[in-house]
């Protein structure tokens, strides 16, 4: 109903801010994570939203990225998680965290979310899998081009890169920020490595 909203900003809560558009100050909830990147009182803000309707209440839930937005709605998707579990985990994890966690069956980062406990984790991450791909993160579709017109041959190298260095004992959310700033034209999964490493 609401896709986003776009005015200035005029209060911060503990878990919410106040944006102020033509008069009418919206509260809209927010991950922590987020509003930590939100820009000086009075600035114009643009948050993708979410509405979240119930018997006794109508609740907004704000993001900076639409890429948050989709994560927070496949996250409200998974049984036993609500908006207020979406918003706890993206306060702790950033979406490609997340994506991380998941795809390395990463029950402890993700459990590590105040009231989120070990089998709603497992669940998360079963429901999840089949959604959530490494190489999206690697070549994220930019805005009006389908995923599929991405260099599929490039992906799968900076992918290859990707697991070796998890292999060799990095982390997979390291592993993944050092391979994404390589910029190797027709690159060799070695040579990508080799550059990967110096970012470390």
């Amino acid at each position: 109903m609401i896709s986003y909203i776009r005015g200035n900003l005029a209060a911060m809560e503990r878990d919410k801010v106040i944006v102020d558009v033509h008069g009418v100050g919206y509260g809209v909830f927010m991950p922590e994570r987020s509003m930590g990147l939100l820009p000086q009182m009075g600035s114009e803000v643009k948050l993708h939203t979410y509405l979240n309707v119930r018997e006794d209440a109508m609740q907004l839930f704000g993001f900076l990225t639409r890429d948050d937005l989709a994560i927070f709605k496949l996250l409200i998707g998974v049984s036993g998680i609500g908006p207020k579990g979406g918003l706890g985990i993206l306060s702790q994890l950033s979406a490609d965290d997340l994506r991380f966690a998941v795809l390395a069956g990463d029950v402890k980062a993700i459990s590590a979310t105040p009231g989120i406990g070990k089998k709603t984790a497992e669940k998360l991450i079963i429901e999840l899998k089949d959604k959530l791909d490494l190489d999206d993160m690697l070549h994220p579709a930019e805005e009006g081009i389908p995923a599929a017109a991405a260099d599929s041959g490039a992906t799968s190298v900076q992918s290859e890169a990707v697991q070796a260095l998890v292999a060799l004992g990095y982390g997979s959310t390291e592993s993944l920020k050092a391979v994404k700033k390589v910029r190797l034209e027709d690159a060799t999964v070695e040579e990508v490595l080799k550059a990967a490493l110096k970012n470390f």
